[in-house]
């Protein structure tokens, strides 16, 4: 969608606006957050010099959290490189903990300077954000000056804002009122598991907030709120297309004239309109919109395929289909052989077998394959079932790991680590070191490098201890530690060009037949992000050397989210065996079991939740009219 386009359906009021009968915000979809992101800031950016030409002040109300990052470095880079002024810039943050010390690293304040301030030319005097350090009898009148203060510049112009699972604006926590005024606020539990990650513990997360209220924000001229990912699908649909309530705050803006959901395609993806969109319009029906029709129906009315009738198909809005595809009995057949073929106990192909129904090609019989992890338990985590199944079959696998992992091991496990080897060498000086650190170490210090390379090598030795278990040579087991991942903070660096070419020089000298990656984006940090972003860059770059015509590239799912019988293309079943073997090699990736640092908004273990959605998947294709297994491994082949 280009800059016109957007800016012709923005300042639509949402009153006014109908994608289909169920919405109720107005709301635009990209392909990726980059690209959303590049157009918000295009328009904060088109505002900045509207408001200069006039000789008057631009007042922004600004957010943080992951969602606006890329919004800020596209500021950044147009101040740099276009010559964009903030000088005429006045902003107010949307929240701060309480307590929290402005130079705290999990501090809005450092967050905003980091991101935006200390990069552009904008006053100090004229940067407000909510002080973390007020006492607690001056917090009342501490957040009436601000409000008076957002007043006396003529308001806010623009409010960008995120959303919090809660269905949060700010820290606007279910059950605040829409006259709400900026004020002190307790957190919810969910929503300090969500800020869990960067204070390296929920115990480390405070308990309160400083927050701009309902009434204050929906006071702002224009609003945007951006949401990224299929974590936040839900309580995106819940927003835009439920009641309004106070106990999903982000509904009140459904009574906001000039409010846009900015969104990438997985966080729409439980809208009515992209989940079944056959229900409000009339469809295109693409193959893959025909199995998620089918599939859709089948669940809601708990019947396998095969049994779907005509006048089901009518009911349920899908009459079209028929008249495309002719009677249900036909289309059901067609549905029922597509989702068998995904079906393959060989991941690698069968050899000597009839290849032009299943997923992956009968030769060669013994394939190279790459298996990327992003963390040193992904591969087993998400598809060891398949990794083991790969192995056992005689192809030649190499895993690699595309980062260090350092940062999720937790402090008193390094320390105990560092014990048992200064045990072993007790004129170690420097283990001893490594020991006085951790002993010493404050809440907001980060780790020295010694203790990231300590940490790193205990990832390292559980990796292998998982490999060797599925019998792989470690000459096959690559640590690629990419150095975006390697700044010891939770913040990671862009991808860079030398990420890109330890990837390509990996792929070019095994040369595979098969590549494995990750395709779950919902990890708490965006470590998975990256980490597929590389591997398709340099599948990118090097899709036309010759042996890249002989490679397939399968994503896998499972840490956090599963794919769903539309999307696979490859369903690996597993019997009761191989699912306790996947456990065990789970298990040799001890630093991250029991209470483990960053395993997103799901409380259960890594193995429980492998075990679970593997099982899950399993029911989804017993139910649909498949054989019943014990579960399944799932992955969708990506073309490039």
């Amino acid at each position: 969608m280009t800059m016109l386009q957007y800016k012709e359906i923005e300042y639509k009021p949402a009153g006014q606006f109908e994608e289909t009968r169920c919405e109720k915000i107005h709301n635009v979809i990209f392909n990726s957050s980059l690209d959303a992101s590049k157009v918000v800031a295009a328009e904060i950016a088109q505002l900045i010099k509207e408001k200069a030409q006039q000789n008057t002040t631009c007042v922004l109300g600004l957010a943080t959290g992951s969602s606006p990052i890329k919004v800020y470095e596209e500021l950044v880079r147009l101040h740099r490189e276009e010559g964009l002024s903030f000088s005429n810039v006045i902003t107010f943050n949307l929240d701060e903990y309480w307590p929290m010390q402005p130079d705290d690293l999990q501090s809005y304040n450092h967050f905003m300077h980091e991101h935006l301030f200390h990069h552009v030319d904008i006053l100090p005097e004229n940067i407000h954000i909510p002080d973390g350090t007020i006492a607690p009898e001056e917090v009342y009148q501490y957040c009436v000056d601000y409000e008076l203060k957002m007043k006396e510049v003529g308001g806010l112009d623009f409010q960008l804002l995120g959303i919090g699972r809660t269905g949060h604006i700010g820290f606007n926590e279910p059950g605040s009122h829409i006259n709400s005024s900026t004020r002190s606020i307790t957190l919810d539990h969910l929503t300090r598991e969500d800020a869990a990650p960067s204070f390296l513990g929920l115990e480390n997360v405070p308990k309160k907030a400083i927050t701009m209220g309902i009434s204050t924000i929906r006071k702002a001229k224009r609003i945007v709120l951006l949401a990224w990912g299929i974590s936040k699908a839900e309580i995106v649909q819940e927003t835009i297309e439920g009641g309004v309530s106070s106990q999903v705050p982000a509904t009140y803006l459904q009574e906001h004239e000039n409010t846009t959901f900015v969104l990438d395609r997985e966080a729409s993806d439980a809208l009515t309109r992209i989940k079944t969109p056959w229900l409000v319009r009339a469809c295109v029906w693409t193959d893959e919109l025909k199995k998620k029709a089918i599939f859709w129906l089948s669940e809601q009315l708990k019947k396998p395929i095969l049994k779907l009738t005509d006048k089901e198909y009518n009911e349920y809005g899908m009459g079209s289909l028929l008249v495309e595809e002719g009677s249900a009995y036909e289309l059901n057949i067609k549905m029922f052989n597509a989702l068998q073929h995904t079906i393959t106990g060989w991941p690698g192909g069968k050899p000597n077998a009839d290849d032009s129904t299943r997923p992956e090609r009968s030769t060669p019989e013994r394939k190279r394959v790459i298996i990327f992890s992003p963390h040193p338990d992904d591969d087993v985590i998400s598809m060891g079932g398949t990794f083991n199944r790969l192995v056992e079959q005689g192809h030649e696998v190499h895993i690699a790991y595309q980062t260090s992992g350092n940062i999720a091991v937790s402090d008193q496990d390094a320390l105990r680590f560092a014990e048992v080897a200064l045990s072993l060498n007790p004129e170690a000086q420097n283990i001893k070191e490594v020991i006085q650190t951790l002993v010493s170490k404050g809440t907001n210090e980060l780790d020295t490098l010694a203790v990231r390379k300590l940490k790193g090598e205990i990832r390292k030795a559980e990796s292998l201890g998982a490999t060797r278990y599925f019998e792989v040579p470690d000459a096959k087991v690559h640590f690629l530690n990419l150095p975006f991942y390697e700044t010891g903070k939770v913040k990671k660096d862009n991808l860079s060009e030398r990420d890109v070419q330890i990837m390509k020089d990996l792929i070019e000298s095994v040369q595979p037949h098969q590549i494995y990656a990750a395709g779950d984006l919902a990890d708490p940090h965006g470590t998975h992000k990256v980490c597929l972003d590389a591997v398709f860059e340099a599948v990118g770059a090097l899709k036309r050397a010759p042996f890249m015509k002989d490679c397939w590239v399968w994503l896998y799912r499972g840490a956090w989210f599963e794919w769903q019988p539309h999307e696979i293309d490859m369903a690996v079943p597993m019997s009761p065996d191989q699912v306790v073997k996947k456990r065990k090699a789970i298990f040799y990736h001890q630093s991250q079991k029991d209470n483990v640092m960053f395993q997103g908004n799901d409380a259960r273990e890594f193995w429980v939740r492998a075990e679970d959605r593997n099982r899950l998947t399993a029911e989804k294709y017993r139910a649909l009219g498949m054989a019943e297994y014990a579960a399944i491994e799932a992955f969708k082949r990506y073309y490039f």
